[in-house]
């Protein structure tokens, strides 16, 4: 039964939002008035409940927060102490992960790991000092709601003055929608992984030329790997949206000619990496994952779901720009636009070419499948790469020669002919806090079967019976991730960050690192803050599939040592 909470919500948002769908304030085009304040101060009450969306004209069914996509805007101090009430009116339990928090771990919303759950029709109050600043955001961790429209921003201003100056900012949430139900989306990919595909090569294109050549399509067919596999669902079925707007919405933001803007990326898809970049503005990279690092001038940096950029521009022209997220398989994009008035335009850049995976995406490195490497078996499935993992069903390849890929362009931006940031470009803007050398290492494969849609942590899908990545309090480790796959798996620790280990002397704190296909990737771990803590692909079906596991840290507080 429908609620009155819930009738006045749909009430209030088909009247006042119409054709622009459930948008809150914040997330509104521009105008020469003040956006509705973001909610803030040290009571915060929020409603997860059912609602109509409206996505560029279509309606469709959308769990949402306080009836809006993406939810509210909330907007913290560094240092204050926060309470969050969150009022479940769906019929099935609810949750709020509060993504890049540094919370006690029954704060952290992960049912089933660090608290039960919101059940219908209850109220849970979450309860937390803010102990840092940054941009981050929050999203639901029960069922695949987050992909429904469950998710919002979260900015926390510094105590002290911010170390970043800038005269104006907007942020920028980037997302993904799909009419339909995303339990739909994923048993469409566990009958065809290749469901969503719409842009594999064709026999027209070999005979103009185009793509692989007939000798590497015989070769990869007989390896049953498709070079165009990049995203598993993509623009066939996705409208990628920019604060909720669809391309055609324009979402618009304002500035004057001559200001620093401070636009403050977050990544809320659920399964698109995005590759943004402002044809004709130069972008100064200044934070990311809600930590500060030293500016880097770039043309375009690429974000995987559950990252966040903060990135300087600074317009001198009177004249609109165009916000360009392009997925990463390029088969659509999130657009809006920056201008010094309302209903200007600047031209929206084609498609580029969708890129192909090659020899490194599959682990090979820089070699040729088939040659001879002593003392390694270059074979994709040698258990003698990866004594480790078990050869189960849902291990189809074992990457012989990964790679660290940190200091290359993401996959597809390789001859994007103008700067692209790369993970190795990121230094910290301050000092490590701990400067111990790690005691140990921990190497973990990020594993899958590509055709079967399925996804694990050394080849053994989440389940009661998965042992645990363990730590010692205030224990000083280095975990290393393989990924055996030929899909990019951005990979989140909760409660945490870690040093990413990208040849810095000052190496960035993260809480989310993209794996790039056929790569490693290295980090180094402080595990100060006890606890029960999830570890995932942030790729919201990967995680369903099974690409998740629990750390834990002990000894908890008041318990003995």
């Amino acid at each position: 039964m429908m609620t009155a909470f819930d009738r006045r919500t749909l009430l209030q948002g088909a009247l006042s939002l119409g054709a622009a769908g459930l948008l809150p304030g914040w997330a509104m085009a521009q105008s020469g008035e003040r956006s509705p304040p973001a909610l803030s101060g040290e009571e915060i009450k929020l409603t997860v409940g059912h609602t109509m969306a409206k996505i560029d004209g279509k309606a469709g069914h959308a769990v949402t927060v306080n009836g809006a996509i993406p939810g509210p805007l909330i907007r913290l101090k560094e240092g204050q102490n926060v309470r969050l009430s969150v009022t479940n009116t769906l019929d099935e339990d609810t949750s709020i992960h509060w993504h890049g928090l540094l919370v006690p771990f029954q704060m952290d919303g992960v049912p089933g790991v660090s608290f039960p759950g919101i059940k219908p029709g209850e109220t849970f109050t979450y309860e937390f000092p803010i102990r840092q600043s940054g941009t981050y955001w929050w999203h639901s961790h029960s069922g695949l709601q987050e992909q429904m429209g469950h998710y919002g921003p979260m900015i926390i201003d510094p105590a002290g003055e911010d170390p970043v100056a800038y005269d104006r900012e907007h942020v920028v949430v980037l997302s993904d929608w799909s009419f339909l139900h995303p339990h739909e989306l994923f048993r469409k990919l566990k009958v065809s992984a290749g469901h969503f595909n719409m842009q594999k090569q064709t026999v027209a294109g070999l005979l103009k030329g185009q793509d692989q050549s007939l000798k590497d399509r015989v070769a990869w067919g007989q390896m049953r790997m498709d070079p165009t596999d990049i995203a598993d669902v993509t623009g066939s079925i996705y409208t990628y949206l920019m604060n909720g707007h669809g391309p055609g919405d324009n979402w618009t933001g304002l500035f004057t000619p001559g200001e620093r803007v401070r636009l403050r990326f977050i990544n809320a898809g659920a399964m698109t990496i995005f590759n943004v970049r402002i044809p004709g503005l130069s972008l100064e990279v200044v934070g990311t994952d809600g930590q500060l690092v030293s500016p880097v001038t770039v043309d375009e940096f690429q974000i995987a779901p559950a990252e966040t950029f903060d990135v300087i521009v600074r317009p001198t022209q009177d004249k609109a720009f165009t916000l360009v997220a392009e997925a990463s398989d390029r088969s659509g994009m999130a657009r809006g636009t920056l201008a010094p008035r309302l209903g200007m335009t600047a031209p929206v850049p084609p498609l580029r070419r969708r890129p192909l995976a090659n020899m490194k995406d599959m682990g090979m490195g820089n070699m040729h499948h088939g040659m001879d490497m002593p003392g390694m078996d270059m074979s994709m499935r040698a258990q003698s790469n990866a004594p480790n993992v078990p050869l189960t069903p849902g291990v189809q390849t074992i990457s012989p020669m990964p790679m660290d890929r940190m200091a290359e362009p993401p996959q597809g931006l390789e001859d994007a002919g103008h700067r692209v940031l790369t993970y190795a470009d990121l230094a910290s803007l301050y000092p490590p806090k701990d400067s111990r050398a790690p005691g140990r290492t921990i190497e973990i494969h990020l594993t899958g079967n590509m055709e079967r849609f399925m996804w694990a942590f050394d080849g053994e899908a989440f389940g009661p019976l998965k042992k645990p990545i363990a730590f010692q309090r205030d224990e000083r480790a280095r975990v290393v991730l393989i990924n055996d796959t030929m899909m990019a798996h951005p990979i989140h620790l909760h409660g945490h960050f870690f040093e990413l280990v990208n040849g810095q002397e000052r190496q960035p704190l993260k809480h989310t690192v993209n794996v790039a296909p056929g790569g490693k990737v290295a980090f180094d771990l402080t595990a100060d803050e006890p606890g029960d803590w999830a570890f995932h692909c942030h790729m919201l079906l990967h995680m369903h599939a099974g690409m998740f596991n629990v750390v834990t840290v002990r000894p908890l507080d008041g318990a003995a040592a």
